[in-house]
């Protein structure tokens, strides 16, 4: 019978070329219904799994594959024991099994979807199939993603598929049965009117992640490792386009600048040092929105990673290279701007496609983990005037800004800005009224007139001193989630100072 090879998907992607490819190697292709059919279609031979086994397809096809001759033949050991049993019970050695499993999660995403036939969604044969060609990967040859169908075919065209490449295809298939397992755990409680079980969802991700190492951890003598889960959106499938390997802190940098330049109002340019923002402008231009956002902080943003929501060009290239910079991540970067880049060879230069869409927070805690939403939903928010004056236009336009940008600074947190610019950061301060100082001190500092600014603050303003020293500095309107006790003496000392001030109804914490 020589080599064989057992097919037997619901993704068929790929199969025109994977069927074809192994019969003109000389493989028996052994297989199942619809793909047996989709095979034929190509032009293969095929043999039926009912033939080779002798036993039919039952119970409307849930049973199919699960069968000793099957089995068998995939984890036999490469040993003279295992292959003299084989050809004492007259069982083909199975040596490439292609198996990818019934779409559970597409089934359970769809409106309407109720439990019976989300029930008839779970793979049994598949995943059994995989974790046995896994198992037994010192001699057979697992593959679950039709994107690995080229490589396999290019690796048996020159002789077998190396050992090496086998254990990592093996590790995936793992990680893809668990990350199924993960997905109906995550699904079934809600079918079955208990909920989400948002742990599985997690689990999910964290099994089905690619594992990339990083220089190290956020020190030297730390390791550390990028768990993608997934490669071609978002951050994490950021193409680098030049410059050194990425580090921990480099990501985790460039992921906090990556949503802040998506949350704001309108075309941005962001600047991220240290987990906290440093500089943020608006504009059409991106070149003039960099300078903007440089000019919030020059100094700090020194060494910052620079993101920019719409593609950049060779004059806002031009303008990031007068200054060192870790990092650089826009949707595009046109070929001018690679050209300006180049030289500064060790600029890591991103293109991302998308926009930044986190939906939950995963931090490590001593024993356990946190798990939370992401801070991500602007609906429902209140604008709720509470002082006598109202915000004019341009001041209504420099809060909206203010207030998008201070729930990416960490808490306490304090923000002063123009309409198309932050002027003054306060982050990470034990009190309120003392991130309002550094917030104007900072914006002192680089010389910006706070005459006619904004600001926004994360949380509410337990006392009215706040309010004063951001009056005194210049503020001419706050945005603020309210809920103190004393938020009438507050709204009192904003209408005593000519302060506009809004209530949002809610606060961004971000610690």
């Amino acid at each position: 019978m020589g080599k064989v090879a057992l097919i037997s998907v619901s993704d068929k992607r790929g199969l025109e070329r994977l069927g074809p490819g192994l019969a003109s190697l000389g493989w028996t292709l052994l297989s199942t219904g619809g793909t047996a059919g989709e095979l034929r279609r190509t032009g293969c031979e095929v043999v039926e799994v009912s033939a080779h086994t002798g036993f039919p397809e039952v119970l409307d096809g849930r049973v199919k594959t699960l069968h000793p001759t099957v089995f068998a033949g995939i984890l036999a050991a490469p040993t003279e024991a295992h292959q003299a049993q084989l050809e004492e019970l007259g069982v083909p050695a199975i040596d490439l099994v292609v198996v990818n499993l019934y779409p559970f999660r597409e089934t359970v995403a769809r409106d309407g979807v109720g439990i019976a036939e989300a029930v008839e969604k779970i793979d049994i044969g598949g995943p059994s199939l995989l974790r046995a060609a896994a198992k037994n990967s010192d001699r057979v040859t697992v593959v679950v993603d039709p994107d690995d169908y080229a490589t396999v075919l290019r690796e048996l065209a020159a002789g077998e598929v190396p050992q090496e490449m086998r254990k990592r295809m093996a590790l995936k298939a793992f990680r893809h049965t668990a990350a199924y397992d993960a997905a109906i755990s995550a699904a079934l409680p809600r079918l079955m009117g208990e909920g989400q079980w948002l742990s599985a969802a997690v689990a999910e991700r964290l099994l089905a992640s690619e594992e990339i190492p990083l220089r190290y951890g956020e020190n030297p003598h730390q390791w550390g490792r990028l768990l993608r889960h997934s490669p071609s959106s978002g951050l994490a499938g950021a193409r680098q386009l030049q410059g050194k390997e990425l580090s921990y802190n480099n990501l985790g940098d460039t992921s906090g600048a990556w949503r802040l330049v998506w949350d704001v109002p309108g075309p941005a340019v962001v600047v991220i040092k240290h987990a906290n923002p440093c500089g943020v402008g608006l504009d059409e231009s991106m070149e003039a929105a960099f300078r903007k956002a440089r000019a919030t902080d020059p100094i700090s943003a020194f060494g910052g990673v620079v993101a920019a929501n719409r593609p950049v060009d060779a004059s806002f290239a031009e303008a990031v290279v007068e200054q060192f910079a870790e990092v650089v991540i826009a949707p595009a970067v046109d070929p001018g701007a690679r050209e300006v880049f180049a030289r500064k060879k060790n600029l890591r230069v991103l293109e991302a496609p998308g926009t930044a869409d986190d939906d939950l927070v995963l931090r490590s805690m001593d024993g356990g983990f946190l798990l939370q939403e992401a801070d991500k939903d602007w609906a429902g928010e209140e604008r709720q005037q509470v002082t006598k004056r109202a915000p004019d236009e341009r001041e209504s336009a420099a809060l909206e800004l203010a207030w998008r940008v201070v729930k990416h600074v960490s808490s306490n947190a304090i923000v002063v800005g123009a309409s198309d610019r932050i002027l003054g950061i306060g982050a990470g301060q034990m009190s309120r009224v003392d991130a309002a100082k550094i917030a104007v001190a900072k914006a002192r500092e680089i010389g910006h007139d706070l005459s006619g600014s904004v600001a926004a603050s994360d949380a509410f303003f337990p006392f009215p001193d706040g309010i004063e020293a951001l009056a005194a500095a210049g503020v001419t309107a706050v945005i603020q989630p309210g809920g103190s006790i004393r938020d009438p003496l507050v709204i009192e000392a904003a209408d005593k100072l000519g302060v506009a001030m809004m209530f949002t109804g809610r606060r961004h914490f971000r610690h």
